[in-house]
């Protein structure tokens, strides 16, 4: 009886520590937040994919290319959405951050970007210093490593697997459906910019998962804000990593964007192709979303 009883306690024991000492920690497919106020993130499983667009791609620039190889070799968390009003103002008014009061013209910021916004529309006019200050902040906040996505997670993320070059096929037919980009509304607003022959519903930023996911279930990685990256501007990815990391040299004094917004014509929401912004430019049209580095 003592023996059972005494089996009984060991077991019990063994099950404990395996469950709590040995707890396994986000897998692909998970989804979670580290925190109330933190963002929903999603993991990513490793895998490899060809970056950059093939030569025959309709709207292709020369910086796509050329065409290479990347293996992202462990799992990895990034946002489901991009990163909201609400978020960025919990953070601001935690930290007293000053996300200033000048983008694109001097009267407009992210509180105000000139249009109307709600606390789960996508913040706008943050500059690549401000989402870094934001990452920052909720890495102290829950002891995890938060960071922007190098551009190749950022495409790793967007393609979903796919190889074309929107995540809905090759053409831009179907946009609205999938996206907010420029369409029949922006041309009201904006008629030198080449739009959709559609209209989405949405004349600006959208709410942040009004279009449907991606096959990872990512919201908006194509179209509503520009998203930065880490990455700094290089013409081509000719000695580009091939690993997944940040391309942390050459011109840093710019930083890449992915993804396109709701003012660009539909050749720019393509998961190939590339934007670059000067760090400290805040624009109406440029937010970010975060990643997220998962530990062993």
């Amino acid at each position: 009886m003592w023996l059972l009883c005494g089996m009984a306690v060991a077991v019990s024991a063994f099950l404990y520590f395996a469950i709590v000492e040995g707890k396994a920690g986000p897998r692909a497919g998970d989804r979670f937040r580290d925190c109330p106020e933190c963002p929903e993130m999603a993991v990513l499983p490793a895998g490899s994919y060809r970056m950059g667009s093939p030569s025959y791609e309709q709207g292709r620039q020369e910086d796509e290319g050329p065409a290479h190889e990347v293996t992202i070799a462990v799992p990895f968390a990034i946002g489901v959405y991009e990163v909201t009003v609400a978020e960025f103002g919990r953070f601001v008014d935690e930290t007293g951050y000053s996300a200033g009061s000048s983008c694109t013209w001097a009267d407009r910021g992210w509180r105000n970007p000139g249009f109307r916004q709600s606390g789960r529309h996508p913040v706008a006019c943050v500059n690549w210093n401000d989402a870094q200050a934001y990452a920052a902040w909720l890495s102290r906040k829950t002891g995890e490593e938060y960071r922007l996505p190098s551009e190749s997670e950022w495409e790793y993320a967007a393609r979903a697997g796919t190889s074309t070059a929107r995540r809905w096929g090759e053409g831009e037919s179907g946009q609205c459906r999938h996206a907010n980009g420029a369409d029949a509304s922006a041309k009201d607003n904006h008629p030198w910019v080449r739009v959709a022959s559609c209209r989405d519903g949405h004349e600006r930023t959208a709410p942040v998962g009004s279009f449907g996911a991606n096959g990872w279930e990512l919201h908006d990685m194509l179209g509503n804000v520009w998203e930065w990256t880490e990455d700094c501007w290089n013409d081509s990815y000719a000695g580009a990593p091939p690993d997944g990391s940040a391309w942390e040299s050459w011109n840093c004094a710019r930083r890449v964007l992915r993804g396109g917004s709701w003012i660009n014509s539909p050749s720019y929401l393509r998961a190939a192709f590339r934007g670059r912004f000067s760090s400290g430019i805040r624009d109406i049209d440029v937010g970010f979303r975060v990643a997220r580095t998962l530990g062993p």
